[in-house]
């Protein structure tokens, strides 16, 4: 049991370390950037299933219309 409680701080404290020392953090700026072309990119693919949405329910009711 203590060895794995070891083993457990051994590795929180790595990961620990590895967060503060090792991960290169972006700036704000950059951050700000890549939270804008995420938003971009979120709202251009939204665009585009409501397009498709819409292309497949026009043809949805013009196949069932043409059946009645």
């Amino acid at each position: 049991m203590k060895k794995i409680f070891k083993k457990l701080l051994t590795d929180i404290e790595e990961s620990y370390n590895e967060l503060v020392h090792k991960v290169s953090w972006p700036t704000k700026s950059e951050l700000a950037n890549s939270t804008v072309m995420v938003m971009v990119a979120s709202i251009v693919i939204a665009l585009i299933i409501l397009v498709m949405d819409q292309v497949i329910n026009y043809g949805m009711h013009l196949i069932y219309g043409m059946a009645s």
